[in-house]
């Protein structure tokens, strides 16, 4: 896990949000060492480079749903009647542009990378599902072959009939 210039590990800052993978506005500016109101005012005065699927803010029911993650350190100060931005990995590359500062050119590449071991973890998983699909399903075939092998055994197991037992004397019905 990549760490920033501070020590920090990126992967925890980034989270789900509106069904994508973003960084919160206040930790994306503690990165690029500037204020979450510089980081916001840059997003204000160009709204152009930043559509929907760049950066948006949160509303009350995605804010909710991630309270545990946004409820942070970089939140105590953060005025309750304002909604926090979010930026996805384009957002985040783009706020760098728009802020011009070193800082925000280094740390832009760092928060990518971050993005994209994210989301080679994911891919990862899937072919580990997929594989562990596969491996159930030929389990389950397995199976079912050894019940059909168990069953067919079964009276092979068991021991013979007992022979009727010769009986001593004269009998009338022989």
């Amino acid at each position: 896990m990549k760490k920033t210039a501070r020590g920090e590990p990126l992967e925890p800052l980034i989270f789900n949000a509106g069904g994508q993978r973003v960084v919160l506005d206040a930790d994306l500016a503690r990165l690029y060492e500037v204020t979450t109101k510089a980081l916001n005012q840059a997003v204000k005065r160009n709204p152009d480079r930043f559509p929907r699927d760049f950066a948006f803010q949160l509303d009350a029911e995605t804010e909710s749903v991630n309270r545990s993650q946004i409820v942070t350190g970089s939140q105590r100060h953060r005025d309750p009647r304002f909604a926090p931005w979010v930026f996805t990995e384009h957002g985040a590359l783009m706020a760098a542009n728009v802020l011009r500062s070193r800082r925000a050119v280094r740390m832009s590449v760092f928060v990518v990378r971050a993005f994209v071991r994210l989301r080679e973890g994911v891919a990862a998983n899937s072919v580990i599902l997929k594989r562990l699909a596969e491996i159930d399903k030929t389990l389950l075939q397995h199976d079912a072959a050894l019940r059909d092998v168990y069953q067919k055994l079964l009276p092979l197991l068991q021991p013979p009939p007992m022979p009727p037992k010769r009986r001593i004397g004269f009998h009338a019905d022989d």
